[in-house]
């Protein structure tokens, strides 16, 4: 039974930290800039259940020879991933999330980085957020699967992209040239309108959130027949 606190929620999105560690789950490289030089690492971090990042070096390596130099053991170092949307769409982009803190030598596990700070850059702006906040929270569950799942909704059912844009009803603005699914998280998928000049998100909520691929690619299914879901859309 809803009680009225529930109409006065927000509506169901990730919160800040929420995102970052999303992020992090499913970015397969990093850039990485010191005060010496700028290092581009792919599929040599790994983050920890609690958002901790691990990079993986060879002893001798040119950044491992510069934290083993640095004073008191720290390596001042900016850390910098970004969430490409796996889709075609115009401005690809969806977010950057930057670490800065110090690395220092791990033993044979390669180089830990002590997070002082951790920002969220989206198009709407940046948000710094809480390293408490960090620790505590975790990755959509979706994260990993996400890029898979928006592929092959665009590739092999762009009858579902019609037809989840047809919930949008009389809301979406006049004169879209081509919509693509854009993002996916356990509350909803999200659909990019493309116009002649600019774009708008259409964010769909699913009836339930999802807890992970299978139940996502059943609240899409459930959408389709339960026509009186209720979205989101937001303009850029």
């Amino acid at each position: 039974m809803s009680t009225p606190a529930d109409f006065a929620s927000p509506l169901p999105e990730p919160t800040t930290a929420e995102r970052v560690r999303t992020v992090l789950a499913r970015a397969a490289s990093l850039s990485l800039t010191t005060a010496a030089q700028q290092y581009d690492l792919i599929g040599l971090h790994s983050v920890s259940p609690s958002g901790q990042v691990t990079l993986g070096s060879r002893p001798g390596c040119p950044l491992a020879r510069e934290v083993s130099t640095a004073p008191r053991g720290g390596l001042a170092a900016l850390l910098e991933f970004t969430d490409i949307a796996p889709t075609p769409v115009r401005d690809r982009v969806r977010a950057r999330v930057t670490l800065s803190g110090w690395l220092t030598a791990a033993g044979d596990d390669g180089l830990h980085l002590d997070t002082a700070r951790a920002t969220l850059r989206t198009p709407a702006g940046a948000t710094d957020v809480g390293l408490d906040e960090l620790a505590l929270a975790g990755p959509d569950p979706l994260a990993v699967d996400e890029a898979a799942m928006l592929t092959h909704l665009t590739d092999a059912h762009g009858e579902l992209t019609d037809a989840l844009l047809g919930l949008a009803g009389p809301r979406l603005p006049y004169g879209m040239t081509r919509a693509l699914p854009y993002a996916l998280d356990r509350h909803a998928v999200t659909l990019r309108c493309e116009y002649p000049s600019g774009h708008c998100d259409l964010r769909i909520l699913f009836p339930s959130p999802a807890r992970d691929a299978a139940e996502a690619g059943e609240r899409i299914r459930q959408l389709l027949t339960a026509p009186d879901a209720w979205s989101h859309h937001s303009h850029h």
